[in-house]
């Protein structure tokens, strides 16, 4: 390790000042002009309509709108994807920012970028221009690390889900490995990890909290003409992400670019969203898309090599820096870091080398995010398809032409099916090795289907449209891993056998209160209870419960006591043990389990008869990245709940050490409802509002619209924006 001798407050100051002396006086005067081609158009609710005269132009304003409502989570995505947190937040992170250097080599991204296609480098070259001149226009802004954007930086963040394959790596092996003296081949035996995600840990939560286990994904729908009232096309669009994570927004240009939706903090795409001719929803897929190779490593010589068939081939070193924030100043920590042609080394198995492979493709990948939002049909959409890169992720497509369509997956590796792909495999096998990627006819999907609907709810596509629906035996077993979910239930429920839908009514199928995952274990606890003799004590002790439940109708309302007693029951079971099945628990269990659900609720909110909008809140206090939460403080009673239950609305909630409410941190964040018709037509919603600045009126505007349901008008046209623009204006201005 070799600390520098730069103190912590003058690495401040000289990062700010690091802004102003790398900004020429020609940088200035490129970016006013390309300014003065952008006009940004504010709604009433904040939003930036974004006009440019090029593609180049309106990803230059957008990004520097973006930037005026939340630079800290557009810088916090890039430092996370550059590896660069822990030169703000410490040692703690050097193994995460490890993580992502060992995947974003800089070198191979500088590389990429000037070998990019000329369009896909003026837009990279104007996403970096724009953020720069909005640094240079707000020298109050300090950046923690980043204050200089450079155009290939860009390639390091090319798709917009919540969470990258990289993430499947694990952090604490990782450092197992990389962290003592030179790696070396014959190290004690590890078991199998658990699985790690960095994005929304709860190791805060006390031990006997109410946890929230909510499923992360998203949902999709899409209903043909023959379904819906209008004969239009209709498309939902509900992302279920931690909240704040994108940016609604609007880009338009002379160049044919006109779309709107959510874009991921930092970057200059419409991740989910629709222009005049299409749209797009992505859910998250359970397709194995990344593997685990065994490598037979040995030291040979200052280096190693590895077996592979016949051969001994030499592992690649190569030396990575990581910086880092320390209390007298900063520091920075030198790894070297091994890879075969499988992918980098991350861990060790029982001896071996375990080299991890995802798909790595930034140039095609953010052409690929970028060039679908200018799609106008079915067929232009799937050409794009054929990029396969948007990797972690299904589809769900529906257009003005009256198409509708499900693609599942995008990157599904080519593998021999002798070989279980779900576990580390034998690298030096060469049979083990990928053969390609899956075209997208020998990939699941489907278009037009004759049910006339199709949804992903993160479960396997074996039932996305019903009846219409494709058959698992006709496909590898590896190309997909879920399974059924209660909300994939709920959906076909919502779904089937109905037509005549609008937009009010595919709105209301999206927040119907209906929760599948109760059915069963709803019957089997008042069964129990019925069976109790006279003489048990929990006969008279539950009697008032039971008398409730047994007339639930299973929904979840704000107002609702048997919501309240469901939930804290379900939670107890799944506590228990009796997840996916609590139907076929003990009788005991499952009464003891209402009992302790009761008691919980009496000690928390001093009776067990509390509506289910007393405890279940949506609460916006700070701008934070990670939400403080106070039950003194202002909150919205939110009526949906955890995914978990079901429910097709989500609202991933729980308890704080310092709070008996349960607060919202993911779910529902950016909701829309799309009809195609001669004017395409949209209302949706995001999670407390467009800025991340608690002083601005849109901080938390849209709170009371998000915790109802209650979309509001999309202004997709110029012409809808008449009343309702608060401010037009140029960057910079």
């Amino acid at each position: 390790m070799k600390k520098t001798l730069l103190s912590l407050a003058a690495f401040t100051l000289a990062l700010v000042a690091s802004v102003a002396s790398q900004n020429t006086g020609a940088d200035m005067a490129a970016w006013e002009r390309q300014a003065q081609n952008v006009t940004i158009v504010r709604d009433d609710w904040g939003i930036a309509h974004v006009y440019g005269k090029t593609d180049a132009d309106a990803v230059f304003g957008a990004i520097y709108a973006q930037a005026e409502d939340d630079f800290n989570r557009v810088e916090t995505n890039f430092m996370t994807q550059l590896g660069r947190t822990a030169e703000a937040d410490g040692e703690s992170r050097i193994y995460f920012d490890l993580r992502a250097r060992m995947f974003f080599d800089y070198e191979v991204l500088k590389r990429e970028y000037a070998n990019a296609p000329a369009p896909l480098k003026a837009l990279m070259t104007a996403w970096a221009d724009g953020l720069n001149f909005y640094l240079a226009k707000h020298p109050n802004v300090r950046p923690r690390a980043l204050a200089r954007f450079e155009p290939w930086m860009a390639l390091s963040f090319t798709e917009g889900s919540i969470g990258g394959d990289v993430e499947r790596v694990n952090i604490p092996q990782l450092q197992a490995f990389y962290g003592a003296a030179p790696a070396g081949p014959v190290r004690a035996a590890k078991t199998e990890p658990e699985t790690e995600t960095e994005t929304e840990t709860e190791d805060d939560a006390p031990a006997d909290a109410h946890r929230d286990d909510e499923p992360r994904g998203s949902n999709g729908i899409a209903l043909a003409p023959l379904n819906t009232l209008a004969r239009n096309a209709l498309l939902l669009i509900n992302p279920h992400t931690s909240f704040f994570f994108r940016s609604e927004l609007q880009m338009v240009s002379e160049e044919g670019l006109n779309a709107y939706g959510a874009a991921t903090w930092g970057q200059f795409f419409i991740y989910q969203g629709f222009n005049d001719r299409i749209g797009w929803m992505h859910t998250s897929s359970a397709v194995d898309n990344t593997d685990e190779f065994l490598e037979t490593v040995t030291k040979k010589g200052d280096g190693y090599t590895y077996k592979y068939g016949d051969e001994e081939r030499a592992v690649t070193a190569r030396i990575i820096t990581v910086p880092y924030k320390t209390a007298s100043g900063m520091a920075e920590r030198k790894f070297t870091v091994y890879s075969t042609h499988h992918g980098p080394i991350v861990r060790e198995l029982n001896g071996k080398w375990v080299a991890f492979a995802l798909m790595n493709e930034p140039v095609k990948a953010l052409r690929q995010s970028y060039e679908r939002t200018k799609a106008r049909d079915y067929k232009s959409y799937r050409q794009l398809m054929e990029l396969h890169t948007n990797s972690s992720n299904n589809t769900i497509f529906a257009s003005a032409d009256g198409d509708i369509a499900y693609f599942h997956g995008n990157f599904i590796p080519k593998r021999d099916p002798a070989f279980d792909y779900t576990r580390p495999v034998d690298g030096s096998n060469p049979a083990t090795d990928w053969r390609g990627v899956l075209s997208i006819d020998e990939t699941p999907g489907l278009h037009n289907p004759t049910s006339g609907w199709l949804y992903n709810t993160n479960n396997y596509p074996w039932s996305a449209a019903g009846p219409s629906s494709q058959k698992q035996i006709d496909f590898p077993k590896y190309v997909d891993n879920g399974s059924e979910n209660a909300r994939g239930l709920h959906a076909i429920r919502v779904l089937e056998n109905k037509r005549g839908f609008t937009l009010d009514s595919l709105l209301a199928a999206a927040y119907d209160s209906y929760l599948t995952w109760f059915e069963k274990p709803m019957p089997a606890l008042v069964r129990a209870w019925d069976a109790l003799p006279v003489a048990d004590p929990m006969k008279e002790q539950l009697k008032d419960q039971i008398a409730m439940l047994r007339r639930w109708n299973l929904r979840w309302h704000v107002s609702s006591i048997e919501t309240s007693l469901a939930l804290f029951w379900g939670t107890e079971m799944q506590r228990g043990g009796g997840r996916g099945g609590a139907e076929n628990a003990p009788a005991d269990q499952m009464l003891r389990a209402l009992v302790a659900a009761s008691n919980k609720l009496q000690t928390d909110f001093g009776t067990w008869r509390t509506p289910w909008g007393n405890i279940n809140r949506f609460q916006r206090l700070t701008g934070d990245i990670v939400q403080p939460f106070n039950d003194a403080g202002p909150s919205v009673p939110v009526g949906f709940t955890s995914a978990t239950w079901g429910s097709l609305a989500s609202f991933g909630a729980r308890a704080y050490p310092t709070t008996k409410k349960w607060y919202g941190t993911s779910g529902n964040s950016f909701v829309a409802v799309v009809e195609f018709g001669p004017r395409v037509r949209a209302r949706a919603v995001s999670a407390g509002g467009e800025s991340g600045d608690p002083k601005s009126t849109h901080f938390n505007d849209q709170a009371d619209r998000y915790a109802t349901g209650n979309l509001r008008e999309v202004y997709f046209y110029r012409d809808q924006l008449q009343g309702h623009t608060k401010r037009e204006y140029r960057p910079g201005r």
